[in-house]
């Protein structure tokens, strides 16, 4: 008990582990492959980016990785307001898409979703496997029994990359995660449920990301604390009503109002498809946050507890200036008023979110 007590006093190691890559009875499910999209498959055939395909491309895009990454230190900037930070870099999306890409694949990660078109890559649910004590039978018989153990925790992060006004590119990460409760006072099954978002993750990846990017890890650190004491006061969210239809009123200009849209939707029951800023449009699936999102957990699958699919609805998400702030409404799919009551749901799960 006294070496388990001692391993957990590292709060910030990480290392990660797929789900993809461990027992399959444990992923979790909220954000499952949508049936008939095969949009999102990374390259070729197979729907997922796999170690070895990785791997194979390394020894050919080493060298001049490396001599990208040396002249680019200077372009690389962490930015933050209020509660919100991402990184900045003077290149465009295409030429960081691949450095970022290779940045997951390093880190641990599988990506679920890998579309180059729409700036938006995601990784399959991970395990932090630093999290596990290492004790004496952990350290004596882990490397050969090592799916055994499990943190009971998942997460996995989306990357969205937005060219800016001035040509550079806007980089942002958003963190969701999911834990395996108990579901029955007996502790005979289990089920995995939404855990609070990580926002001090979320920013030691996008540190680590700069390093990837050519910024030292001396530099990085620096870089991420200068902007820790940076406050702003929260803008104010409302939802109100124009000609009939739920808004929300943002108290933010276009462009911030543009930004921090984007990171709610991320972070919410939102998978964006496509954006058109010079419309202020994400085109979204929703997935309700009132429809049952919990699924059998290790246990509950193992005594016959069975999965369910998730039923999505295509909508508009819509942003526009209105002198000193900003309007946000929701439209179906089709550019029409979405029903009033699908609109009000909506509106209250960014408005809590935009807060």
């Amino acid at each position: 008990m006294a070496l388990s007590a001692c391993s957990m006093l590292e709060p910030d190691k990480i290392d990660y582990k797929t789900a993809g890559r461990g027992v399959a009875l444990e992923v979790p499910p909220d954000l499952t492959q949508l049936p008939g999209q095969t949009r999102y498959n990374a390259g070729g055939n197979s729907g997922v980016v796999t170690a070895s395909g990785y791997q194979a491309g390394q020894a050919a895009t080493q060298t001049t990785g490396t001599q990208a990454a040396a002249n680019a230190i200077a372009d690389v900037q962490f930015k933050r307001d209020g509660g919100e930070r991402w990184l900045h870099i003077g290149r465009s999306p295409d030429q960081l898409w691949g450095p970022v890409r290779d940045f997951w694949l390093e880190s641990g990660f599988l990506l679920a979703v890998d579309q180059a078109n729409i700036g938006l890559m995601e990784t399959d649910w991970a395990e932090n496997r630093a999290k596990i004590p290492q004790d004496f039978i952990r350290n004596t018989i882990g490397k050969v029994f090592d799916s055994l153990y499990s943190t009971g925790e998942r997460d996995r992060f989306r990357t969205r990359l937005e060219r800016s006004a001035d040509g550079g590119t806007d980089i942002f990460v958003t963190h969701r995660g999911m834990e395996e409760v108990y579901s029955s006072a007996r502790k005979d099954s289990t089920i995995w449920q939404p855990r609070a978002r990580d926002p001090e993750l979320e920013a030691e990846f996008l540190r680590r990301m700069m390093v990837k990017l050519g910024v030292s890890q001396e530099e990085s650190k620096a870089m991420l604390a200068s902007t820790g004491a940076a406050t702003k006061a929260a803008p104010q969210a409302a939802v109100a009503s124009i000609g009939g239809q739920p808004t929300v009123q943002v108290n933010e200009d276009f462009d911030r109002a543009w930004r921090r849209v984007g990171l709610a939707l991320d972070r919410t029951g939102f998978t964006v498809e496509d954006r058109d800023r010079s419309k202020g449009i994400y085109f979204v699936r929703y997935i309700d946050p009132k429809v049952e999102k919990q699924e059998p957990g290790f246990f509950g699958k193992l005594f016959g507890g069975a999965s369910k699919q998730l039923p999505t609805t295509k909508y508009q998400i819509v942003v526009r200036g209105q002198g000193q702030g900003s309007v946000v409404n929701v439209m179906d799919g089709n550019g029409a008023p979405a029903p009033q009551a699908d609109a009000q749901r909506i509106m209250r799960v960014l408005a809590d979110e935009l807060k």
